[in-house]
């Protein structure tokens, strides 16, 4: 950072912006940079805690409310420590030392739900702590509800999730409910404001299908994901087509890896499927194009043909079919 960028820059924010550049060559020093910072804003947290106890004791409202907002603000420079803290660890895949980061600051954030949030997402990545995590996910919801918010207001990422953490859990009849809560707040949104586009409940049945897929139940999954981009009018785009693909290409490897058989109807209504996408999807890229492009291939037909919906469905649909001849699938004939 130039001198001259100083001026416009506490020392607070030069030393963490030195300390996020310095996370790409260095984790392990940018972590031990945060932590002294992080030590010095803890110490700050704990004195001004104190003083605000003095105040309400003492009955100096006015002195106590000021302090109060400079808790507040200080506690506004501890949060993007501390995130960038487990951001370092998050990117190694290293969870349970990110659960170890957040755990020390349960004194400072219990209420804070960005930080719940991110609690609760690092406990959904530690299988066997989906019931942990479940709980942070309620609150969140219950914060929402307290509120007299309608759930499309929450990231949709918190339902989702949640209802992941309900089916591992056995819980399958409260997802149930929280998904038909989603679906009827769309449906409402839907005949309110016609052309408003919402991905809620597209993005519960995306990670719905991708969990069902992974666990090996196709079958389930499949049939979630292609519920998910419904209508295509509203729902099918390049991120979830991104998704949806990719459990497709998925089943396909495992049927063609003998791993798998799936019954003729799900196989046709594969087909059915990617038809219906195929002439949906001719206007929307399969794929964001990448900023170091030149004009020229920016500017080249061939490959802007290929970079659509429609093309990859076609190319998924040739698989299915060259898949059915190669292991003499006994299903009807597919056009």
């Amino acid at each position: 950072l130039t001198q001259k960028g100083n001026v416009y820059l506490t020392p607070w924010m030069l030393d963490f912006f030195e300390a996020v550049l310095l996370a790409e060559t260095s984790p392990e020093d940018a972590y031990n940079k945060l932590d002294t910072m992080n030590a010095r804003i803890t110490e700050d947290l704990r004195k001004i805690t104190k003083i605000v106890q003095d105040h309400r004791q003492a009955r100096e409202d006015e002195k106590m409310q000021q302090t109060i907002k400079d808790y507040d603000d200080k506690l506004e420079q501890y949060l993007p420590i501390l995130m960038q803290q487990a951001k370092i660890f998050w990117d190694r895949k290293n969870y349970q030392q990110v659960e170890k980061i957040f755990r020390k600051s349960v004194e400072f954030l219990n209420d804070n739900e960005s930080w719940k949030v991110n609690v609760a997402h690092v406990l959904f990545m530690q299988e066997g702590k989906y019931s942990d995590a479940k709980g942070f996910y309620e609150s969140l919801i219950k914060s929402v509800q307290a509120r007299r918010e309608p759930l499309l207001s929450c990231s949709a990422i918190v339902p989702a999730n949640l209802c992941v953490c309900y089916i591992m859990t056995s819980l399958n009849e409260h997802a149930e409910e929280m998904m038909q809560k989603v679906e009827r707040e769309e449906e409402q949104t839907a005949y309110d404001d016609p052309d408003k586009k919402v991905y809620h409940f597209c993005i519960i049945n995306l990670v719905i299908g991708t969990l069902y897929c992974a666990k090996g139940n196709y079958e389930f999954g499949i049939t979630r994901m292609m519920k998910a981009v419904e209508p295509f009018s509203k729902k099918l785009g390049t991120d979830t087509w991104f998704y949806t693909k990719r459990c497709f290409l998925s089943l396909l490897e495992n049927l063609a890896k003998h791993m798998l058989v799936v019954k003729d109807e799900v196989f046709l209504e594969c087909i059915r499927f990617l038809d219906a996408v195929e002439a949906s999807g001719r206007e929307i890229q399969a794929h964001h194009e990448g900023p170091l492009m030149s004009e020229a291939e920016k500017n080249d037909p061939a490959k802007a043909g290929r970079n659509t919906i429609t093309y990859e469905a076609r190319y998924i649909k040739w698989l299915f079919f060259e898949l059915r001849d190669s292991l003499n699938y006994n299903v009807c004939p597919l056009r």
